[in-house]
């Protein structure tokens, strides 16, 4: 998530967002407008990487973690998608796995799970991108980068969100695979990241909701929350990340991010 899940998620020009919104937009430009102010509040900071903890908690209330690291490569096209690396570091039956996605905007994302009992890399087809991820309330298509041009959007409404003001923003998944109808995003005007997203399913109903909580202004420029919390409605299940230790200024390259270097 463009900080994917960190960059979970958020990436028009500025000028043209004005608050009080201007009288003269149209509710689909507005809704626009706001979405790419929050996408590009995130741009430039072209590589990063992240350990976080995955915490799987079930509806009676047991819980189970996993520990990642997770490494972003920017594009900066935006009608091309970011690229990203997760890697399992513990426990030791899923160590060593890795997830490499690169983000498209109405394509299918192109995803490969390498599985290290197997010693094999294996293509995530379209249809499975909507299945959970390793066990975990997200999908699969959570894990790319939340790219702008992803969507359409509508402005719905402005509201309260803790001591924040909201703009509510519907988007819709232009890609025609995905497992949402809908997402119903709050994204605060102050300093234009997302704060929560409602996932509905196929069948337009409630499925998830994803809450993004204590930000962190980074190098003065990137703002990265440090918990995400996705709560399954209809599982009564919920999964926690917990981000450390962000650095950016690393070595990377984009042979980092190839299939190739799964293995």
């Amino acid at each position: 998530m463009k900080s994917t899940t960190s960059k979970f998620l958020s990436h028009l020009a500025i000028g043209l967002l004005v608050i009080p919104f201007a009288s003269n937009a149209t509710q689909n430009n507005l809704g626009y407008n706001i979405a790419a102010k929050a996408d590009r509040s995130d741009r430039g900071f072209e590589v990063s990487a992240v350990d976080l903890k995955m915490r799987l908690i079930d509806k009676k209330g047991q819980e189970t973690e996993r520990l990642l690291t997770m490494k972003t490569m920017e594009v900066a096209d935006e009608d091309k998608g970011d690229k990203s690396l997760i890697i399992f570091n513990s426990p030791a039956d899923v160590k060593e796995t890795k997830l490499l996605s690169h983000a498209q905007i109405i394509d299918a994302d192109d995803q490969w799970l390498y599985l290290p009992a197997l010693k094999r890399v294996k293509r995530i087809s379209s249809a499975n991108k909507s299945g959970p991820f390793v066990g975990s309330e997200f999908a699969f298509e959570d894990f790319t980068a939340q790219e702008l041009n992803k969507y359409s959007y509508e402005y719905v409404s402005e509201e309260a969100c803790g001591e924040l003001t909201c703009a509510v923003i519907d988007r819709f998944p232009k890609y025609e695979n995905s497992g949402y109808t809908k997402q119903r995003a709050l994204i605060d005007t102050k300093d234009y990241q997302v704060r929560k997203i409602d996932f509905y399913d196929r069948k337009g109903s409630h499925l998830k909701t994803l809450s993004l909580d204590n930000y962190k202004l980074y190098q003065q420029a990137y703002w990265r929350p440090l918990t995400m919390t996705m709560e399954n409605h209809q599982s009564g299940k919920k999964t926690i990340l917990e981000f450390s230790d962000y650095q950016f200024d690393i070595a990377l390259s984009a042979r980092d991010f190839i299939k190739s270097s799964l293995k």
